[in-house]
């Protein structure tokens, strides 16, 4: 494959899966300029291997799996571990100042869905931001995460088995 082809063929598939591997990264390290960067990697990654690539799997799930790699990395890494302990600082000062009641109830509505499901175990939280968000067949969550298909079955399952209980707690409370 030349050079023209690699840069066609790169431009075609970051106008088609951009935006949900955005979504996908953010589902991981959860700031929306880090996903982006997540996802910057996974196209320098995609371009420098397309020509390795065999064809023999869908791009999206080789695509999904790079960006889950780089998200998993990056939440190793130090830097992500220093931006924790600053934001932690920052949201600790912000919330000594007062704030209007509107702002909080936009943050809690807004908060409030993403708040249960990213309570579950990280084994949980992928398979259904994947299969509930994504959109993404239990065949294709396995290929992703290289687990069987019986693995991902199962974990939705336990996934709904735990957030049923949270989802009826939110409810009591009036949320």
């Amino acid at each position: 494959m030349d050079r023209e082809e690699k840069d066609f063929l790169l431009e075609k598939i970051m106008i088609e899966y951009g935006n949900e591997l955005v979504r996908l990264a953010f589902s991981y390290v959860k700031d929306t300029e880090i996903a982006k960067d997540m996802v910057q990697n996974t196209f320098i990654k995609c371009y420098k291997n397309l020509d390795s690539f065999r064809f023999d799997a869908q791009i999206k799930t080789w695509l999904y799996r790079i960006t889950i790699n780089q998200c998993k990395d990056y939440l190793k890494s130090w830097h992500h571990k220093m931006v924790q302990v600053k934001s932690f600082i920052h949201d600790t000062a912000k919330s000594i100042l007062p704030s209007t009641e509107k702002a909080v109830i936009d943050k809690y509505n807004h908060e409030e869905i993403k708040d249960t499901v990213f309570a579950l175990p990280k084994v949980y939280r992928e398979v259904v931001y994947l299969y509930y968000y994504d959109s993404l067949k239990t065949e294709e969550i396995a290929e992703v995460l290289e687990v069987s298909v019986n693995t991902v079955k199962t974990r939705l399952r336990r996934a709904k088995q735990r957030l049923a209980p949270m989802i009826k707690e939110e409810e009591l409370n009036g949320r």
